[in-house]
């Protein structure tokens, strides 16, 4: 459970979920659905990552799609209403991740800090810990960083003593400290962005705010994880979800 006051300290926080990828390695098991829409335990897989965020306190969330965004669209005009607020965006032209979180966050004018997400993969991590960080407001942004025995799907985070992030590495066989797709930004950061399209969070915005001598911390963590972008990975979904939520609800 969520420490109530760092819940309310951070009730202003709107979460951006990253919906616009192809797909591509999955494509032929859901042809007609994009990634984060596949089924898992009655819903679709996004719609997990909203109830996550919701349980840790963050019930507003922009959506930004991109490949069949009607789909989603669809979905969450007929999701039945509870207490989280969802905006779906349909991104103009394919936008890269940073490119995504700069169109999004116009919708989350005022929303701060920005919890930024992916929308087909989930770390259940306690966000408590990162509120605690938060707390120091010389912190730039944090990434959640999960040890892993076999990184080699991912980019790896450097860190020096203190946690503070130094770069991303690319991916190579092995274990290793990865990003596993969440990290939180202050709104003051956002506007430090690099202004084109497309453009990477890990290639082009983390590289950018570390050289302008932004603090970006790293918070280890602990936490089940799962990122279907594999076919490989795509059929743990269902039951992930079912061992981990309470699918009584599912839609």
């Amino acid at each position: 459970m969520l420490n109530g006051r760092f819940q309310l300290q951070n009730a202003n926080a709107c979460a951006v979920i990253l919906a616009g990828g192809f797909g591509t390695r999955i494509r032929e098991l859901y042809p007609a659905l994009p990634k984060p829409m596949v089924p898992a335990a009655g819903a679709p897989f996004i719609e997990w990552v909203v109830r996550y965020l919701a349980a840790q306190g963050v019930r507003r969330s922009v959506i930004s799609l991109g490949h069949l965004a009607h789909v989603a669209e669809t979905y969450f005009v007929k999701r039945p209403a509870d207490d989280c607020q969802i905006t779906t965006l349909r991104e103009p032209a394919p936008l890269g991740t940073g490119g995504a979180v700069l169109f999004a966050a116009r919708l989350a004018a005022d929303g701060d800090p920005l919890v930024v997400t992916n929308g087909d993969s989930l770390l259940l991590a306690n966000l408590a810990p990162v509120w605690r960080q938060w707390a120091d407001d010389t912190i730039d942004a944090v990434v959640l960083g999960l040890e892993m025995d076999d990184a080699s799907r991912y980019g790896r985070l450097d860190v020096d003593a203190a946690g503070r992030l130094l770069r991303f590495s690319e991916k190579q066989p092995g274990g290793g400290l990865i990003n596993a797709g969440t990290c939180i930004f202050r709104r003051r950061v956002i506007d430090r962005f690099p202004q084109r399209t497309p453009l990477s969070l890990e290639h082009d915005v983390f590289p950018q705010l570390l050289a302008a001598g932004k603090r970006i911390m790293v918070c280890r963590c602990q936490a089940p994880f799962l990122d279907i972008g594999t076919p490989e990975s795509v059929v743990q979904a269902d039951g992930f979800i079912r061992e981990h939520f309470s699918t009584r609800a599912a839609a």
